[in-house]
């Protein structure tokens, strides 16, 4: 009689261990599809607007079309006459390169500066923090003619200020050298969104690790180059990255206050573009460029990342 319950028992053990099984499969299998389903207006939002127009010109980059006519196969004449045959391709890549190199340290020096002065403990924090955030929430083209005023020769702020102490300011954007450091300055109006980010790094910062250092008898330097700079290193790298992506594809400042002038001094890449595309009809020669823009900041990314394992430290690591 024990032999058979036994035997009973262990029938029904087995079968409910394989029922359980596939009642876990049923429940992994519900969660992947909840998971595909709200995924999905992303994924096709993804696809629409990005992926799709993505393939798009890529395979209008082989075409020659002026938007008014059938699109004809040209193959790969597009990037051939924008690499050899369009000195422009490459002023432009000049002037951006340039105003990237001059803009992104700009901002994360002043960003990172200002963040570490309200993490002073200073009262009033969140006002300080919102004067400074609320340029940022402009747009580019209120920003833009905002700063033809300041950079006015005759009665511009720029020019008053410098009066003040005797110095006798520029032309700014009507002078072929002060055109693009103009731009660069005035990219540090919207400098307070970039603070916002680096006052949350140093506030997650742990002050044992102050109080650590000041045991052993660092000073405020060896604290900043020893704590402070190695923790906030990954909000540093993010930084650096989406400033490089967004200097590479400024296009509004130079667009609507110096129309690329004078002489080209301002005629940033995207700005090429747009004429070849909306100015001229060139399409296809348009989107051949935008590929050529999009392995330009590819590469450059790349480099970014490559170079992020000899100076980003990140807490969970182990390092030897």
């Amino acid at each position: 009689m024990r032999t058979d319950e036994a035997a009973i028992a262990r029938w029904f053990q087995k079968h409910g261990l394989a029922a359980g099984r596939r009642t876990r499969r049923g429940l992994l299998a519900s969660e992947n599809r909840d998971g595909w389903l709200f995924a999905s207006p992303w994924i096709a939002g993804f696809v629409l607007f990005t992926a799709g127009p993505m393939v798009a010109s890529f395979v209008m980059g082989l075409m020659q079309w002026d938007l008014l006519s059938p699109p004809q196969f040209a193959g790969w004449s597009n990037y051939t006459r924008a690499l050899r045959q369009d000195p422009l391709v490459w002023q432009a890549l000049r002037i951006t390169t340039a105003y990237a190199l001059g803009s992104v340290p700009l901002q994360m020096v002043s960003g990172f500066s200002l963040a570490l002065l309200l993490n002073t403990g200073v009262s009033g924090l969140r006002w300080y923090r919102t004067v400074y955030y609320m340029p940022a929430v402009l747009g580019g083209v209120e920003v833009s003619l905002l700063w033809i005023w300041v950079y006015q020769p005759q009665f511009g702020l720029a020019n008053w200020m410098l009066s003040l102490v005797g110095i006798a300011g520029p032309p700014w954007l009507a002078s072929q050298t002060w055109a693009l450091p103009s731009l660069v300055i005035m990219s540090v109006w919207g400098v307070g969104q970039s603070m916002v980010i680096y006052l949350a790094g140093l506030q997650g910062v742990p002050t044992t690790l102050y109080e650590a250092a000041s045991a052993d008898g660092a000073n405020w330097w060896g604290r900043f180059r020893h704590v402070t700079l190695p923790m906030v290193s990954p909000v540093l790298f993010f930084q650096l990255v989406m400033g490089i992506i967004g200097a590479l594809q400024v296009f509004t400042a130079g667009y609507v206050m110096t129309a690329g002038g004078p002489n080209n001094a301002t005629l940033f890449f995207v700005l090429h573009l747009y004429r070849n595309a909306f100015q001229y009809f060139k399409m296809g020669y348009a989107c051949s460029l935008a590929w050529l823009l999009f392995l330009y900041v590819s590469a450059l990314t790349l480099l970014t990342f490559r170079s992020s394992s000899a100076w980003v430290y990140y807490e969970t690591e182990l390092r030897t």
